[in-house]
C-alpha cells in the first residue's frame, strides 16, 4: 500500500508538472486581451480562448488526470466590482453553456450543484465587470478562469473586452433583495480566481468553499423562483455546514423567513448578520435615502424593516469593546461637495438612531462622510443597479483612533 508520505510527495510532483505544462501552454499560446468587440462575439471568443487553451497541454497529462472525461461546473458569474450576480451575467453565463456545447463537444457541462460537483473534474467561473483600460476601446471586461478541482491549478484563463456600451447590470433578485453587501473574503477569492494567470493556484478560501457555494446556489436558485419554503431549508442547510458563517447564506435566511412570515427568526438572522459583519469589519447595510434627504425612503416595502435592522445593528454594536465608525456613501449624482456633505448627514441622523436603540454607544460611535468616493457601481443611475453605492458602513476601529 502507498503510504501517506508516498501519496504527498507525488501529488506534489504531479501538481507541480500540471503547473509547469498550463504555464507553458499559456506562454506559447495565449493571445493577449485584443480589440473590443459586441458582447455576443466577446463571450464567444473568451470561450474559444479557453478551450484552445486546455487542447495545447500536453497529452501525457491525460494519462495523469484522465481529462477524457471532462466534467465542468460553471460557477454563476459575478459582477466583478460589487461580487453580485445580474442580469448581464446570468445572460454571459448562458451565452457560455449554448457555445460549449455547440462547439466543444469534448466537455461536458453540468449545472453548479451538490451532486455535479461531486463528479466534476473542473470549476468555471468568471467576472464582468466596466473596462478600466479606456485605451483599448473597451466598455467591459470579461475574465474567465478553468480551474481544475483536485489540483486547485487555473489550467486556462482568457479575457475579452466588450464594446457595448450599456448592459444590464440591474442585480438579479437575490441580490437586489439582500440587506447587506455580502462581499466577503470567499467571493473575492472567486473574483481573484477568475482572473488567475494558468498554471497558478486559484484562491484556497474560494476551492474550499466549493461544497457549500453550490448548496448555497440552489437555495439562491429556489427563492428567486418563489419556492420559499425550500430555499429557507437549503439556506439552513448551508448554514450548519463548517464553513457556513457567511453573511450570503444568512441574508438568505432572513429573506426567506421573512417571505414566509416568520418574523421573530427574521430578527434573530438580521442580529446573526450584524454581529457576523461587525466580526469580520464588513458590515455594509442597505439603508436607503429620499434623494437629498436624511429621510428613510417611505415606501414600506423597503423601508418597513430599517428600525428592526437598527434595533440589532444596536445590539450588536454594544457588546463589542471596541467603537464603530458609521460611514454614509451617496451615489454619483449631484456635486461632490454636495454628496460629501449629505453623506456626514446621512451617517449623523443612522448614528442618533442607534443611540436612541442603545444610550452607551453615545460614547462608542464615530460618523464618516464618503460622498461617492467609494463607489462600488459608479453609474449614479438611482435605482436598484447601484443601490450599493448609497450604503451605510459600520467599521469596528480602537476607540483611541
Amino acid at each position: 500500500m502507498m503510504n501517506t508520505t508516498t501519496r504527498q510527495v507525488r501529488t506534489a510532483l504531479r501538481v507541480l508538472t500540471l503547473c509547469a505544462a498550463a504555464l507553458a501552454a499559456a506562454c506559447a499560446n495565449r493571445p493577449a486581451p485584443g480589440n473590443a468587440m459586441p458582447f455576443d462575439q466577446a463571450v464567444n471568443q473568451a470561450v474559444d480562448d479557453l478551450i484552445v487553451q486546455t487542447q495545447k497541454l500536453p497529452a501525457f497529462l491525460a494519462k495523469v488526470e484522465s481529462l477524457s472525461q471532462r466534467r465542468i461546473v460553471i460557477d454563476p458569474l459575478l459582477e466583478g466590482a460589487s461580487g453580485q450576480q445580474t442580469e448581464v451575467t446570468r445572460v454571459a453565463e448562458q451565452r457560455i453553456v449554448q457555445r460549449m456545447q455547440a462547439q466543444f463537444k469534448q466537455f461536458t457541462v453540468t449545472p453548479f450543484n451538490t451532486a455535479e460537483m461531486g463528479t466534476a473534474q473542473y470549476v468555471l467561473n468568471g467576472t464582468l465587470m466596466r473596462d478600466k483600460d479606456a485605451t483599448a476601446g473597451g466598455r467591459y471586461r470579461l475574465n474567465l478562469a478553468l480551474t481544475e478541482i483536485k489540483s486547485g491549478v487555473v489550467i486556462a484563463q482568457s479575457v475579452a473586452r466588450i464594446s457595448d456600451a450599456t448592459l444590464d447590470t440591474r442585480p438579479t433578485a437575490f441580490f437586489r433583495d439582500s440587506p447587506v453587501n455580502g462581499k466577503d473574503r470567499g467571493v473575492e477569492g472567486y473574483i481573484r480566481t477568475a482572473e488567475t494567470q494558468p498554471g497558478q493556484a486559484a484562491d484556497a478560501l474560494y476551492l474550499e468553499r466549493l461544497p457549500t457555494s453550490t448548496v448555497l446556489q440552489e437555495a439562491t436558485a429556489a427563492y428567486e423562483a418563489g419556492r420559499m419554503s425550500e430555499a429557507l431549508g437549503r439556506y439552513e442547510a448551508a448554514a450548519r455546514r463548517p464553513d457556513g458563517q457567511q453573511l450570503r447564506i444568512y441574508s438568505g435566511m432572513y429573506l426567506t423567513q421573512s417571505q414566509l412570515g416568520r418574523t421573530a427568526d427574521a430578527e434573530k438572522t438580521f442580529g446573526t448578520i450584524a454581529r457576523l459583519g461587525l466580526e469580520t469589519n464588513n458590515l455594509s447595510v442597505k439603508f436607503l435615502f429620499k434623494p437629498g434627504s436624511t429621510d428613510f425612503l417611505s415606501d414600506p416595502k423597503i423601508s418597513a424593516a430599517y428600525p428592526m435592522w437598527l434595533r440589532q445593528i444596536a445590539r450588536q454594536a454594544a457588546q463589542i469593546d471596541s467603537c464603530v465608525v458609521v460611514t454614509g456613501h451617496t451615489s454619483r449624482t449631484g456635486s461632490e461637495s454636495v454628496n460629501e456633505r449629505l453623506s456626514l448627514q446621512r451617517a449623523v441622523s443612522v448614528k442618533s438612531r442607534l443611540v436612541t436603540e442603545a444610550p452607551p454607544l453615545a460614547k462608542k460611535l464615530r460618523e464618516s462622510g464618503m460622498g461617492f468616493r467609494e463607489n462600488i457601481v459608479g453609474t449614479g443611475a438611482d435605482d436598484a443597479s447601484d443601490a450599493l453605492d448609497r450604503r451605510v458602513e459600520f467599521k469596528v476601529v480602537g476607540c483611541d483612533t
